[in-house]
């Protein structure tokens, strides 16, 4: 889950409650989170973004606010992964582009990378995780994400994010680590400085257990807790498909188009979730994906664009038939589309 550390020469402005470190607490004084767990899970649910979303965009805080529906959106319906992949015609793709500056109208896969991982990130590790960036100038106008890893200062939870920091811990061995509590906890390994670590605490506050460094799937996988997403760019469409970072792909996927069934067609009711392993749905921009496979090189070479497109994908559903209004953007999309397919995964 690693932020691009990227540098930038104007000051960031830190204007939002979202920025501030939190005041630090003792442990002793904690209470259990609300988040209450799930089953633990190894299946995953994933969403697929173009570009194009916000080529209407045309200031840096359209863009900005518009990233952050996205990861309101997604974070919301506890995605696991989000992918964005360019659906630029590739002719007008440039050259070379500076990472250094904003880059919301010249590469607008790595702004809006940039602007999902740094929301993902917890709020009190961010100063130290993303350097001064043009992109980041109108942070103020991000909603506050406020998932289960980003801890309120008074609550608990059996998993924590930290960050690694310099300094001599008790015993002179291994790290300290930051998880913004009043006082740093210490890992017995040997971690470099700004590494982000998750650490396994214990089921209740206690001062006297030294935390674990887990595997940050495992308050996932172990626990039932969502713990964030990861962030991936893709070239292009296909490259969603080919670059995945499951070892054996995604097992399911749907399209989403207003040429699609309805999803309780597609889906008909029924007791039992569907079986899959790694869920991916997949959202096209104004023009919808037959734009983002017309500006795929691999999938025009095969001849795979405008009807032919649904054979990308196991499912090519419509989210809301009979629309009252001209177009529903796409992060109104994903909020609709997700509230029906949830299902899928939770009969709760």
């Amino acid at each position: 889950m690693g932020p691009p550390n990227e540098r930038g020469n104007k000051r960031r402005r830190l204007d939002t409650k979202e920025d501030e470190e939190p005041e630090r607490v003792d442990i002793s004084t904690l209470k259990p989170a609300k988040f209450k767990p799930t089953e633990p899970r190894d299946w995953t649910i994933s969403v697929a973004v173009p570009t194009s979303v916000i080529t209407d965009c045309v200031t840096r805080e359209q863009r900005t606010t518009y990233a952050g529906r996205i990861a309101r959106a997604l974070a919301i319906f506890s995605v696991d992964e989000i992918v964005i992949f360019d659906d630029s015609p590739p002719d007008s793709r440039p050259a070379k582009v500076d990472h250094e500056a904003y880059t919301g109208d010249v590469d607008p896969a790595h702004f809006l990378v940039h602007l999902l991982t740094y929301l993902e990130a917890p709020p009190f590790m961010r100063k130290s995780l993303f350097p001064m960036h043009p992109n980041l100038r109108s942070t103020g106008l991000l909603p506050n994400m406020d998932m289960p890893h980003h801890p309120h200062k008074d609550e608990w939870l059996p998993y924590r994010e930290g960050l690694t920091i310099s300094g001599k811990t008790k015993n002179g061995k291994g790290t300290l680590v930051d998880i913004g509590m009043r006082q740093p906890v210490s890992v017995p390994d040997e971690v470099p400085p700004k590494t982000r670590l998750t650490l396994k605490l214990g089921d209740i506050p206690d001062a006297n257990v030294e935390p674990e460094a887990v595997h940050p799937n495992l308050p996932r996988t172990e626990g039932g807790y969502f713990w964030g997403y990861t962030v991936r760019k893709a070239g292009s469409l296909s490259q969603v498909f080919t670059e995945s970072a499951y070892e054996d792909g995604y097992d399911m996927s749907i399209g989403t188009s207003e040429r699609g069934l309805p999803v309780n067609r597609a889906f008909p009711y029924s007791d039992t979730v569907s079986d899959f392993k790694h869920l991916l749905v997949v959202f096209g921009g104004p023009r919808g994906l037959e734009f983002s496979a017309m500006n795929d090189p691999e999938l025009t070479e095969v001849n795979v664009g405008g009807g032919r497109i649904r054979e990308l994908f196991d499912h090519w559903v419509n989210v809301l038939p009979n629309q009252g209004s001209r177009g529903i953007r796409t992060d109104e999309a994903m909020l609709i589309a997700l509230t029906s397919l949830r299902r899928l995964w939770d009969l709760s």
